[in-house]
């Protein structure tokens, strides 16, 4: 649920504010919308009429993370041409941004695990949060000109979707200090990801690209 004016707006956004930073102090578990509310300043039934549930809350997290994402990808797109250098850095800069997160996110990642869960990455509800977040992939492939099997490269932003998906689930269970298991996944995987994507021009592997493209596009 999207309030229209601008007022709206930035109501959510407080409440949604509000809520985050109780996470990152009490958890998901222990939040309560009443402490929402109470923390936003706003009376129970506001903080329901903008976000009707602490589902909608990670939900509202999801897009924001994924804006914030966004505009700090801008400078490493903007900096680096090469494919792998483009993937570990948008990569990395995820890996900044999500920091503040990491106590709670194992909590709310349980519920994002269940297949029916509004919170799950393929859910209906979080499409807003997939769509922007494979349009950074999107930007990935198309600045670096890397040359790929025609089909994979049409499909290359999704998968790389889902190759995030991985690394997200990774820095979850990550207990190292400053992710540094994660950084180091990101900027080894990044370099194997491109030999891949360049290999399925090769006439060997036409076949198998052409199976994996298939595969893709049956499951969308």
């Amino acid at each position: 649920m999207r309030p229209r004016s601008a007022r709206g707006e930035q109501t959510r956004a407080s409440i949604v504010t509000a809520a985050l930073a109780l996470f990152r102090e009490r958890g998901y578990e222990g939040t309560t919308m009443r402490a929402v509310a109470d923390a936003a300043g706003v009376s129970l039934g506001n903080a329901y009429y903008y976000v009707p549930s602490k589902e909608h809350l990670i939900l509202a997290f999801y897009d924001r993370l994924q804006e914030e994402h966004a505009a700090a990808a801008v400078d490493v797109l903007a900096r680096e041409t090469g494919f792998a250098q483009r993937l570990a850095g948008v990569e990395e800069v995820f890996v900044d941004l999500a920091e503040p997160y990491h106590e709670f996110a194992g909590a709310f990642f349980r519920h994002a695990a269940e297949p029916t869960s509004p919170l799950s990455p393929f859910s209906p509800e979080s499409g807003p949060a997939r769509a922007a977040s494979a349009a950074i992939y999107r930007e990935v492939v198309t600045g670096s000109g890397i040359k790929a099997a025609p089909g994979v490269l049409a499909e290359l932003p999704e998968l790389l979707w889902l190759a995030h998906m991985g690394v997200v689930l990774f820095w979850v269970h990550d207990a190292s200090p400053g992710r540094t298991r994660t950084r180091t996944l990101v900027r080894r995987a990044a370099p194997l990801v491109e030999k891949l994507v360049r290999a399925t021009r090769l006439p060997g592997m036409h076949g198998i690209a052409d199976d994996l493209v298939g595969l893709v596009r049956s499951l969308g």
